[in-house]
């Protein structure tokens, strides 16, 4: 590591304290993480096998849900095996680049996943208002091409930051990240260059992906509901409603978790450092988790075939 001043450094690598403060109660936090883990890659594999082999399923609104899970399983990976080796081995060195990788991996991916909830969100719309276009309009070629920008829109918002990083601020304080991944804010307090810059775009990207699309997916609602409440009876207006049910309850899953701990981490000075740290894994774990058994419950064919699949599997033993 070559040091410069006295004061700051150019490091090759730095040390990921995971949970400062509850050190001591490491071996007990990791059985809860682990089994978070296993439950959102078991869940997600699920998904994925489920729509895969079911040919009723093969409907852009299950296309999206497969994106949605692809970006759960990318978006947990990325930071739980670290976290757990850190818990059972106090592994916590990560390279230079790779930290900047895993910092590009979180903030793409979440940044993909609202995109893919706002094109979700179009997919309702279309499906409720104008019915009759739903499938000339959603064809595969379209959803496909909505699941791409997505991901270029995460890629192209997302892509500057570490980039900034590596070239503007090649000098921190410490290389102690006092976090368990390597995440902007983690990373940007430790630099010594001015980072003024690097806070004013990630405060914008944040702004666009939280505040814009989630304004962008509530007028699309506004207007949904609107439709409903022209419908005849309330049955109808409750199995049309009973359609959007399981895309609501995901994207409160999604930006709640988010917006709480974006705001904790702004303004919630009193909170303590463990507190900080715990919110930012739950907002990575939490949607992993809670999307699969969201649409395993609430979508009757994920279900049935479920079902189907484990009387097979009883059967068979």
């Amino acid at each position: 590591m070559l040091t410069f001043h006295n004061a700051c450094s150019v490091p090759s690598s730095f040390h990921l304290m995971g949970i400062p403060g509850l050190e001591s109660l490491y071996i007990w936090l990791s059985i809860p993480f682990s089994s978070m883990y296993l439950v959102a890659v078991v869940g997600n594999v699920t998904i994925l096998a489920v729509i895969r082999v079911e040919h009723s399923l093969h409907q852009p609104m299950y296309f999206f849900l497969c994106m949605l899970a692809i970006i759960d399983l990318v978006l947990s990976t990325s930071t739980m095996p670290k976290l757990l080796s850190i818990f059972w081995f106090g592994a916590g060195d990560i390279g230079l680049d790779a930290c900047l990788a895993q910092m590009f991996l979180i903030h793409c991916f979440a940044t993909v996943e609202s995109g893919i909830f706002l094109a979700m969100a179009f997919d309702r719309y279309v499906a409720i208002c104008n019915l009759l276009y739903h499938t000339t309009v959603l064809t595969h070629a379209v959803v496909g091409h909505l699941g791409l920008a997505a991901f270029l829109r995460g890629v192209l918002y997302i892509g500057p930051l570490p980039l900034m990083i590596r070239l503007r601020l090649p000098l921190y304080k410490s290389h102690i990240i006092s976090h368990s991944c390597c995440e902007h804010m983690a990373v940007i307090t430790l630099t010594c260059g001015d980072s003024r810059v690097n806070n004013v775009y990630g405060l914008s990207i944040g702004f666009v992906v939280l505040v814009l699309d989630s304004m962008a997916i509530a007028t699309s609602y506004v207007m949904i509901f609107r439709a409903v409440m022209g419908l005849a009876t309330p049955e109808a207006r409750l199995k049309t409603l009973g359609t959007c049910g399981s895309h609501v309850c995901a994207i409160v899953i999604f930006y709640v978790p988010i917006a709480v701990s974006s705001l904790i981490h702004r303004f919630g000075h009193h909170v303590s450092p463990p507190i900080h740290t715990l919110l930012a894994n739950f907002y990575l774990l939490i949607p992993p988790i809670l999307n699969p058994i969201v649409y395993a419950v609430r979508t009757k064919q994920i279900r049935e075939r479920l079902l189907q699949i484990l009387k097979i599997r009883a059967k068979i033993r």
